[in-house]
């Protein structure tokens, strides 16, 4: 096979613009959460997990840098992706999960 076959396809990193998400985007199959737990865990375990949506959707926008993750940035990515815009703590979480991926 020749060495041009394997080149891989441009990534945000390596592309000469920015590469849009890929869209359609298809949430994973839901599991039932554990029953028996107090309220406040499964608030906080949804909370994370929309805070991780939104960290990975903005990365493979092109926002790297916590900095440049505004409120408003995260709610339209929140919008674009198709979650419920976020609230200030979970806007906070979202530069947290970018700060400490480096």
């Amino acid at each position: 096979m020749p060495a041009a076959a394997l080149k891989p396809l441009p990534t945000q990193s390596t592309a000469k613009r920015p590469v849009l998400l890929d869209l359609p985007y298809t949430p994973v199959e839901k599991s039932p959460l554990p029953p028996g737990r107090p309220r406040e865990w499964y608030i906080t375990h949804n909370r994370r997990l929309k805070a991780m949506r939104l960290a990975i959707a903005l990365l493979d926008s092109g926002v790297y840098v916590p900095n440049q993750a505004r409120n408003e940035t995260i709610r339209s990515t929140a919008e674009l992706i198709g979650v419920h815009p976020p609230s200030d703590t979970t806007c906070h979480m979202v530069r947290a999960l970018m700060r400490y991926s480096r």
